[in-house]
This record gives C-alpha cells, structure tokens and sequence, in this order.
C-alpha cells in the first residue's frame, strides 16, 4: 500500500516538474560538497539516481574540496553508470564546506539547488518531499527555503547535545524558525541563492538569510543514517562555538538589512 502511494505521489511530483522548469535546463541541481568521501560518494550518486531518475529533471554537482583519495573519480565513474548529467568542480586545496556549496551554486544550472551531505547520512528518497514544496511555495513565493529536519538523530550522543545547544541559542539570536539548522537537505531557489552574502560558515545560516531576503521557510521531516565509512570534518570547536560567534555577524546583517516596500514604476520607452 505504502509503494503504491509513494508510485502515486512521484507520478504527480513527476506531471508537476514538466511544467515547472522556468526556462532552465534541469528542475533540480543537487549539489555536493565533499572532502575524502571515496567510501560514501558512489553509493550516494546511485541512491540519488534510484530517487530522481524518471521523476525529476537533474543534474549533480559535486566539488571535491581538496580530497586525498578517489572522490572525484568514484563519482565520475557512478554518474556515467548511470548516464547522469554530472559536474565535478575540484578546489586546489580544502576551503570548508561552505565555500565548497557557493562554488557549486555558481557552477549549476538547474532552478532549485538541493544540498546534500556528502557522507550518506542523509537518504535522497528525501529530495522529491522538498521538491514538491518547493513546487508549492514557488506559486506564490519568490524567496525560499525548504529545509530537512531529522526527526531520528543517527549521531553520538555528544554530537547531538551540540546540536541541541546550538540550535537552541540560533534560535533565540536570529528566529529563523528552524529546529535543525544542521541538516543537510536543504532546498532553495538558484535565483534566491545567488542573492545571498558569501562568507565562510554561511551554509549554517540559509534558512535565516533566505528570511532576511523576505523569503518564507518550510520544514519537512527527513530520515537520518550512520555514518558507515570515512571520518567527520567537524569537531566540538568548529561546529558548536565557531557558529556562535558567527550568529551574532549573522545577526547584525539581519538588523542592518532593509526591505523597500515599492509603491510605483514607471517605465517609458
């Protein structure tokens, strides 16, 4: 019964994405950062293929950020198993994941960006759920962001008390009205993507400068896996007190931003 709803809810998905493209080459770029993911990346593309394949126009974009081992070349030979439109950005040397997500934003070319971990924590049967919100909310809604909440934690759990700390203080200092900022799976609008200010760490704070933007945020529940190979980039100090700091720029970004309200234009030619 559950297979023959989720058959129904892609055959509808799939009849929305034709019409949905807006001029652009594909529906969906679902980017990747990744650093030493040899072990994780070609499982990733296959899943990502299983979840989109016949349904959603795509492409992937994966920037190598400085990897020492195969990434690169274990996803290349996985997205021509597939015949999957691929790009494969490599940076000389690692400069952290979101300057490895503001590289791929500018290389895609498909009208919604998808995020995803490089590590295959996250499960691409998810993206088609924030595709169709994003279908949804772009009816009426030029800015916006979809982002992922892992309601099942598959984490240590030290990593998880982190996590509740920091989303807690987020919370309180920008209001952004997201209760996982730490999700992966995130959906925004290129257009909307490419107005957002670039600075390191900046892939913590979508959701909140997406609102900063006047956008509207969604939440939509996503499954959570064990990391089964290679190793975390994050420790207690990159991860829970560098973000603090970078809040409160956030926040002062947020307070410094103004948002005319344009009564008239007039055009002559």
């Amino acid at each position: 019964m559950m297979r023959s709803f989720f058959a129904r809810f892609l055959k509808g998905l799939s009849d929305m994405a034709d019409k949905a493209n807006d001029g652009h080459a594909w529906l969906v770029s679902v980017l990747i950062p990744a650093k030493d993911e040899a072990g994780n990346i070609g499982h990733l593309v296959d899943e990502i293929h299983h979840a989109l394949a016949g349904h959603l126009t795509h492409e992937v974009v994966l920037v190598d950020d400085g990897s020492s081992d195969d990434t690169g070349a274990v996803f290349l030979q996985h997205c021509q198993q597939w015949g999957m439109p691929a790009r494969l950005i490599r940076h000389a040397h690692s400069a952290g994941q979101s300057t490895a997500l503001w590289t791929a934003a500018r290389h895609a070319t498909g009208r919604f960006l998808v995020t995803i971990d490089g590590d295959c924590q996250n499960d691409p049967a998810d993206i088609p759920a924030l595709v169709a919100q994003g279908l949804t909310l772009s009816e009426t809604h030029q800015h916006f962001c979809i982002a992922g909440f892992r309601t099942d934690r598959r984490d240590t759990q030290w990593k998880k008390i982190q996590s509740r700390i920091a989303n807690a203080v987020r919370r309180r200092i920008l209001d952004d009205g997201v209760p996982d900022t730490g999700c992966g799976l995130k959906l925004v609008p290129r257009a909307t993507w490419l107005c957002l200010p670039y600075f390191d760490h900046m892939h913590r704070f979508v959701p909140a400068l997406v609102k900063r933007l006047g956008g509207v945020i969604a939440i939509v529940p996503v499954r959570h896996r064990h990391r089964t190979a290679g190793v975390s980039k994050y420790t207690a100090w990159n991860r829970l007190w560098v973000g603090i700091v970078d809040m409160w720029g956030v926040r002062w970004l947020i307070r410094r931003s103004k948002l005319p309200l344009i009564d008239r234009m007039e055009v002559r030619h």
